[in-house]
């Protein structure tokens, strides 16, 4: 029997989710947060195997939550959900610990699928975007920019093209000013790009940020 918490800022996505997953019998509790900062504090209270993990959340990105459950709750599996493009953020994800990746429109029958695979074990991709990696390993020329970050980089470069300042980065991830400056500057390397309104209209173009 799955613990499954459900972490989404909207309380109509967070019931539309527990309607469907009321109808497993093989899941016998869950759990809702709001904020990232509630599904923090739901991860100290109790043991959940599952955390259905909105990338959007309003206090800190799904991204730095994500970072929290695969250092201070690795046994925890996390299928992360969201209303961009799979394809811009999926892999990201994945390489930072996540055990699956879904699009907010999928279907029903789609969102249980991936979330009995992911307690089973496994990880989940949807059709589309296995094609979509499969396709990416014959023409890393078509790869967007941002695919050449690492987990860190892209975590980092998600903050600055939302507007965020070093100072106000370096404190939120306990890092050193120092060292956010040198993934800045890194990231801008590798992307090419000049500044941070490069990154922030990059962002934008390509759906990272709304």
């Amino acid at each position: 029997m799955a613990k499954v918490l459900i972490a989404d800022d909207h309380a109509v996505v967070r019931a539309g989710l527990r309607q469907f997953l009321d109808e497993d019998s093989d899941i016998s509790e869950i759990g809702e947060a709001a904020t990232g900062r509630e599904t923090l504090d739901q991860l100290r209270l109790k043991e959940w195997d599952l955390v259905l993990l909105d990338i959007n959340m309003p206090d800190r990105s799904g991204l730095d939550v994500l970072r929290h459950i695969q250092s201070g709750h690795p046994k925890v599996r996390v299928l992360v959900l969201s209303g961009l493009p799979e394809r811009q953020y999926a892999l990201n994800v994945l390489r930072a610990g996540a055990a699956g990746f879904l699009e907010k429109n999928a279907a029903p029958e789609e969102l249980m699928k991936a979330v009995r695979t992911v307690l089973s074990g496994r990880r989940y991709v949807s059709a589309s975007l296995a094609e979509s990696l499969v396709s990416d390993l014959d023409a890393d020329h078509d790869q967007p920019l941002h695919a050449s970050l690492s987990t860190r980089e892209f975590q980092i470069f998600c903050k600055i093209a939302a507007g965020q300042g070093v100072s106000e980065i370096a404190k939120e991830l306990s890092l050193s000013v120092k060292t956010v400056s040198t993934y800045r500057t890194r990231i801008l390397e590798k992307m090419k790009f000049k500044s941070n309104a490069d990154l922030t209209s990059y962002a934008l173009r390509a759906g990272i940020i709304q």
